[in-house]
């Protein structure tokens, strides 16, 4: 029979974070009291002023809990009050909205490695670079389309898609989750619909970035999951990209997302 666990273990559960506890060990979850790679997990640390924060890259000071990558574990962490079980405190403060925050976070995550992406040259961006880019025989890493983009372009890219790589077009990753608006910002340029991810380090990390978000929020990672590309996911009337390349179409402020970076170091 397996024992309830104690005062030390619990306390066993924290630790100091990456790089300042035991080299390549598994973390547990407070939750699913499963050892998983920390890869997996999300750190909570507790903030000088008590509130209990996600610590997206496990170095914050202090010792951590971990919880698994999903929303779920979140909340039923916040529901169960398990932190304060976890930290061995009735005074820590834990937000109602904590999984909001730790999704919020993740998707800002998201943002900056494909901004650093986009400075290491693995971004490509405009419906004609993205569409040539698929064609090319180096292929892609992944397809970035904004939430808010029409169908139209949509069901153009999964043509594209299709063309080149058949049948294994289910496996090929179809970032869809941040706004025309988010990609702008994340970009350096305006009006940005459609994006593709080259072979580089810089889409390495960003695809991980990305499934961590979509783990958390227990959503498919692949079109074979979801299925492909999406199509047809939003009814938008933001005008697509592929419109806005063609010669007297209306210009959007700014420069138009014709590939080239803009406002970048």
């Amino acid at each position: 029979m397996t024992a309830e666990p104690t005062d030390d273990t619990e306390a066993d559960l924290l630790d100091p974070g990456l790089g300042r506890g035991r080299a390549d060990a598994e973390r547990t979850c407070i939750v699913t009291r499963v050892a998983q790679n920390p890869r997996r997990l999300v750190r909570f640390v507790l903030a000088p002023d008590g509130s209990v924060v996600a610590d997206l890259r496990a170095k914050l000071p202090g010792r951590g809990a971990w919880l698994t990558v999903s929303r779920e574990a979140v909340e039923t962490a916040v529901k169960r009050k398990l932190f304060l079980r976890a930290f061995k405190t009735k005074d820590a403060t834990v937000a109602a909205d904590l999984a909001d925050q730790v999704a919020a976070g993740l998707r800002a995550d998201l943002r900056q490695s494909l901004s650093l992406a986009n400075k290491a040259g693995c971004v490509v961006a405009g419906f004609a670079k993205v569409e040539s880019a698929i064609g090319d025989k180096a292929g892609i890493a992944g397809v970035i389309q904004a939430s808010d983009g029409s169908a139209d372009g949509r069901r153009k890219i999964a043509a594209a898609l299709h063309r080149r790589f058949g049948d294994a077009i289910f496996s090929v990753p179809v970032i869809d989750d941040l706004s025309s608006e988010e990609l702008d910002m994340a970009l350096g340029r305006d009006h940005v619909i459609h994006a593709a991810l080259v072979a580089g380090v810089g889409s390495t990390g960003c695809l991980a970035r990305w499934r961590r978000l979509r783990f958390f929020e227990g959503a498919a990672t692949t079109a074979d999951e979801a299925g492909t590309t999406r199509v047809g996911r939003t009814a938008s009337d933001l005008q697509d990209d592929d419109q806005t390349d063609l010669p007297g179409a209306q210009q959007f402020a700014g420069s138009r997302d014709d590939g080239n970076p803009q406002g970048l170091d």
